[in-house]
């Protein structure tokens, strides 16, 4: 037998039939059972399609979980504090760039995932709000200057 596809088993071309035990034609016989050449032949068994496509696999690890939603907004809220951070080292230092603006405006701009606890969700708010109300106080002192 051959396999091809999924289409199910299909005989394959240069196939020969099975033969019995021995050259006389004596071999194992149940009782009572009809002669082989009486036999219904075989019915083609419809092929098993896929369980899911790929798109279904590609949907599901896309899943997230609460966890992952709160790890990846403790994650996010980090990354806007770290920029924030390296927004004041530059002050300090008088070294203010726009390439540190523009780090601090894509991190806002980053997709938030929300999370069930209302308290995490209110800290988060208070990150992005300062965030934004910084990037506005600099970007308007770089167009006056």
């Amino acid at each position: 037998m051959k396999v091809s596809g999924t289409g199910g088993p299909s005989q394959a071309s240069g196939a020969k039939p099975a033969r019995g035990g021995g050259g006389d034609g004596a071999g194992f016989r149940i009782a009572g059972a009809a002669p082989a050449s009486a036999a219904a032949p075989a019915t083609s068994v419809a092929g098993a399609g896929g369980v899911m496509g790929v798109e279904a696999l590609i949907a599901l690890q896309q899943v997230e979980t609460p966890i992952e939603r709160r790890r990846r907004s403790v994650r996010r809220a980090g990354k806007l504090l770290d920029k924030l951070d390296d927004i004041k080292v530059a002050l300090l230092g008088g070294e203010l760039g726009p390439t540190q603006l523009d780090a601090l405006s894509r991190a806002i701009r980053e997709e938030r995932a929300f999370t069930d606890d209302p308290k995490l969700e209110a800290v988060l708010d208070e990150i992005e709000t300062r965030a934004a109300v910084e990037l506005a106080k600099l970007e308007s002192t770089s167009r006056a200057a």
